[in-house]
């Protein structure tokens, strides 16, 4: 067989995982949904409905691992805005979605290891830094709280969970996504659930009934301001998290484009969702990162200035369908001085935060849990918005440094392989723009914790450390 047969084979094969996979997730989506609105059904006939799905899907994780990874990309932003405990016990769909997914995936694995297949999991120079940063962002908040002679709570365990979980799903990717074809599936199911989440946003600031009432039934909408339904939170429970999620789909949709990737004009209907997104998205955050982002497509495409006079025309419609969550933004100028939200985030960084880290709070941190107690009547609990003393304030200095460290390598490997064809290069450009965005807006929130968000950034990095000659080799065979 020719080496474009194999591919042609390749490729089908590689559509009717893809197919398995979204018909896998539907059926979950769908059991969700009941196990969420079913309030007659007993709860033992709706946990047999549950397992059943649930050893569906972990068949079809053992039999194509790919499939874990492609389930998990087009559900990740649906789920993981649903709360602790709203759907299954103790914790969120998506943390539970993806221990199934998992498990499959290593039975799956294990079987073809014992069939004496090779398992694809290389090292790459970029792991050194990840390690680093996995180990001062959960053992070293741990020990650094004992040294210091502070008991962990609860509390303290359960805010490791977020960055083990990255680091589960970054093995995940690694493990199974081996082959252009399967990168180019992944980067295509970002965009178009990307582009759905956008939907949600531009639907939910026009204030459409259905949406809102969707929302409030699952996402506990109804436990935000109006301001905040005024802007998109959409699935993801949180505006900052929704628009940076149709900030990343919209980079890897230029970047692929300019890198002829996503060539076919279809294309330009999740563009054109994404565009009007950023705006609904109602966060100042989000535009600043849309500059950002734009900056660094024609610092690094010059092709890109020419290109980009063409979507001038499309501006204005996308800025009357975001024109809601614009205006609500602008009015909190109105009086004169900056917005309350503003205002309350200072406050707490000034007057909760940055006094505890004095003398050795600063080198060795505080607490891996940045939530604490509020002691006004009119609130519970205070939330760390300011992404770098949210690292001095989990793991001291050492974490801070080792974020640093991620990111230079990060930039480093991302830098020598943006102009490389294929998925691959489309991978690798689109999370350099990604990641300056990310080192600049970490001053103002945490954007490496937030729902969804962190776990997408993880993908990313894994895919962007599959070497070279394994992307070369694993190209020509069946992926699977």
């Amino acid at each position: 067989m020719t080496r474009r047969g194999q591919l042609i084979r390749a490729d089908s094969a590689e559509r009717l995982v893809v197919v398995l996979a979204l018909t896998g997730s539907a059926a979950t989506a769908s059991v969700l949904a009941v196990l969420g609105a079913s309030a007659s059904g007993t709860i033992g006939g709706r946990y047999v409905v549950l397992g059943v799905a649930a050893l569906g899907v972990a068949a079809l994780t053992a039999y194509r691992p790919i499939a874990a990874t492609y389930i998990y990309l087009a559900l990740l932003p649906f789920l993981a805005g649903i709360e602790r405990g709203a759907l299954l016990p103790l914790v969120r769909p998506n943390e539970a979605l993806l221990v199934l997914l998992l498990a499959g995936a290593l039975v799956g694995g294990y079987v073809r290891f014992l069939r004496g297949e090779s398992i694809p999991f290389g090292r790459d120079r970029l792991d050194a830094s990840l390690v680093a940063f996995l180990v001062l962002a959960t053992l070293w908040p741990i020990t650094s709280m004992l040294l210091r002679g502070v008991q962990p709570v609860g509390a303290d365990l359960a805010a490791l969970l977020p960055i083990c979980k990255q680091m589960a799903v970054l093995l995940l990717v690694r493990a199974t996504v081996v082959s252009d074809i399967q990168m180019r599936r992944c980067l295509q199911l970002v965009v178009l659930p990307a582009a759905a989440v956008a939907l949600i946003a531009v639907l939910q600031t026009l204030r459409f009934g259905p949406v809102l009432d969707l929302l409030e039934t699952y996402w506990n909408a109804k436990t935000t301001s109006f301001d905040e339904n005024v802007r998109g939170s959409t699935t993801l429970a949180h505006p900052i998290a929704t628009g940076d999620y149709i900030i990343i789909g919209l980079i890897l949709l230029v970047v692929g484009r300019l890198k002829g990737m996503f060539r076919s004009r279809y294309w330009l209907i999740p563009g054109a969702l994404l565009t009007v997104g950023v705006f609904a998205a109602g966060q100042f955050s989000s535009w600043l990162a849309a500059g950002i982002a734009g900056a660094v497509l024609l610092w690094r495409f010059p092709e890109a200035r020419r290109k980009a006079a063409l979507l001038v025309p499309l501006a204005p419609y996308a800025a009357v369908l975001g024109a809601p969550a614009v205006l609500g933004r602008l009015a909190d100028f109105q009086s004169g001085e900056l917005p309350v939200s503003w205002r309350v985030r200072w406050d707490n960084v000034t007057h909760f935060y940055l006094p505890e880290l004095t003398g050795h709070s600063i080198l060795l941190g505080v607490s891996p849990n940045s939530v604490i107690e509020a002691p006004e009547t009119w609130r519970q609990t205070i939330y760390l918005e300011a992404g770098y003393v949210q690292f001095l304030w989990i793991g001291g200095v050492p974490l801070l440094l080792a974020f640093l460290w991620l990111s230079r390598e990060i930039l480093r490997q991302a830098g020598q392989s943006r102009d490389l064809p294929g998925p691959y290069g489309v991978c690798c450009a689109g999370l350099e723009v990604i990641w300056w965005i990310v080192l600049v807006l970490t001053v103002l929130d945490p954007h490496l914790f937030l729902r969804g968000v962190g776990d997408l950034l993880f993908i990313l990095i894994a895919i962007s450390t599959r070497r070279a000659h394994e992307r070369e080799h694993y190209s020509q065979v069946v992926p699977g």
